[in-house]
């Protein structure tokens, strides 16, 4: 085919599950070779299900319903099981909202990133991690995903995906998880690579300060699909009362003294957090910030029991609280939960939303069977999902329809401390301050202490009433928790130092 043909187009799709669900509705888009195309929309709206068309993958119990998609002059809706796989292993590229799950847990990044790569020599690799913004002299390409941060995770699959020379690459938020300044870089690559080099590039994202620096055009999907030619704009922030004031009772419900942190193994060990202090109180949002790689996952792991702590002490309400989950009481651990930033890898595929919020609802409140499908409703309402959710899959939902069912699943539990990694990260606005509205309610009404993993900076400083500021790689640096909002009089507290390499 020509090259001033269009790489990818999909027409007037429409996807609908089974029982008469609409998962894409009419959606229309065409991919040009040398431009960044954005889609946007609210979450449910079909963003990652229409990126997912175009590798010609479809929802299990879903079709199409209406319409079209041709990419490099195939209909792959028709095509064949293997031309379809030779044209997705030597023309695409597609990033899920979870890319870090398709990384083996075994392997090194550099022989995961040489695996798919045209070009195997080691010059080549370290150009790739240059072009993704990660560092070529910290030894990064001798460690295991398990040895990276979140954001760190997401560019080396960004990197594997590249390293394939690909004339077509999907990315679905690509930006989740990432700090401002990872994030505006990011989009200058994707720029470069479609400019320069002359990919086709389709991302989904809720970001349009995003949005606005890097897309050629945009699509916005929702009840009416429209096209918006041109560079993206920025949608306004809406201004709210910041904090809680008056949320803070009582002693520390939590309490982290001279906390250590480790991640990897081997020669690859290194220190994660060194010697932080933390105090959580009911009520209050702590939010933890920083940029990427800083050791904020890492923090909110270890609090949850997932990640081992490699030194200090935790206390729950007074009592000393285990260093891992193995060590901790049943009622501990339902008194601790965590929401973490890529709910697909965290949500039984086999398990529909009804059966997962049942779990804990029997595992540890024992709520009687004839209560149990009410209080699922319940939770899906206050998360703001439609209680006839409780049939469905995960597959069947979106990116923000998932975060918010591992919100629920939280929430089942009746925590006294929620910790929340980047859970506003794949939702729209709208969305996200729904989320932090119910936190707010639940921080108010049943004293519940949140401690919230974001790289948001207008959103923390509109709810949280303390901020840590953990540092950048490599550095050490003073965490402090000090207030979001000084005129409320909460006075600052300077901690130890803390050190952040990993996250």
């Amino acid at each position: 085919m020509s090259h001033t043909d269009p790489a990818a187009r999909a027409s007037n799709l429409s996807i609908a599950l089974t029982d008469g669900a609409r998962l894409l509705d009419n959606a229309s888009l065409t991919l040009q070779r040398g431009s960044v195309h954005a889609i946007t929309g609210p979450s449910g709206a079909g963003k990652t299900t229409l990126l997912r068309a175009l590798t010609g993958a479809i929802p299990p119990g879903a079709a199409v319903t209406e319409g079209t998609v041709t990419v490099l002059g195939h209909d792959v809706l028709a095509l064949a099981p293997e031309p379809l796989r030779r044209l997705r292993r030597e023309h695409l590229a597609h990033l899920g909202q979870d890319p870090a799950s398709g990384l083996n847990p075994r392997m090194k990044v550099g022989r995961l990133i040489r695996e798919t790569a045209a070009d195997k020599s080691r010059g080549a690799l370290l150009d790739l991690l240059t072009q993704v913004r990660l560092p070529t002299d910290e030894g990064l390409e001798n460690r295991r995903p398990a040895g990276l941060s979140g954001g760190q995770q997401r560019r080396v699959a960004l990197a594997r995906a590249l390293a394939r020379r690909p004339e077509i690459l999907l990315l679905d938020e690509p930006t989740a998880g990432l700090d401002a300044a990872l994030r505006d870089e990011i989009a200058e690559l994707l720029r470069d690579l479609a400019h320069h080099h002359g990919l086709a590039i389709a991302l989904s994202s809720h970001d349009p300060d995003f949005v606005a620096r890097c897309a050629d055009d945009t699509l916005a999907l929702g009840p009416a699909t429209t096209r918006t030619p041109g560079r993206g704009t920025s949608a306004p922030v809406t201004p709210s009362a910041a904090g809680t004031p008056g949320a803070h009772h009582g002693d520390a419900v939590l309490t982290v003294r001279s906390l250590d942190a480790y991640v990897g193994t081997g020669p690859a060990r290194r220190l994660a957090l060194a010697g932080l202090d933390l105090d959580v109180r009911p009520g209050a949002l702590t939010a933890v910030v920083g940029p990427s790689g800083c050791g904020k996952t890492t923090l909110v792991r270890t609090l949850a029991g997932l990640h081992p702590a490699g030194g200090g002490t935790l206390t729950l309400h007074g009592s000393p609280l285990g260093g891992t989950h193995r060590r901790r009481s049943r009622d501990q651990l339902r008194r601790i939960q965590l929401v973490p930033q890529n709910p697909l890898g965290a949500l039984n595929p086999a398990r529909t939303v009804g059966a997962t919020l049942v779990r804990p609802l029997k595992l540890h409140l024992a709520l009687p069977a004839g209560q149990r499908a009410a209080r699922v409703s319940e939770l899906l309402t206050a998360v703001g999902l439609p209680g006839d959710f409780a049939s469905r899959y995960p597959h069947e939902l979106s990116g923000g329809q998932r975060q918010r069912v591992s919100i629920a699943r939280a929430l089942a539990a009746e925590p006294d401390v929620l910790l929340c990694d980047e859970v506003t990260s794949a939702l729209d606005a709208g969305t996200a301050s729904d989320v932090m509205a119910l936190l707010r309610d639940l921080r108010t009404t049943r004293g519940l202490a949140v401690v919230l993993v974001s790289h948001d900076l207008p959103l923390v400083l509109r709810h949280a009433d303390d901020v840590l500021t953990l540092g950048g790689p490599a550095a050490a640096v003073t965490a402090e928790r000090h207030p979001a909002v000084p005129q409320e009089g909460v006075g600052a507290t300077r901690r130890r130092s803390t050190e952040g390499i990993e996250a």
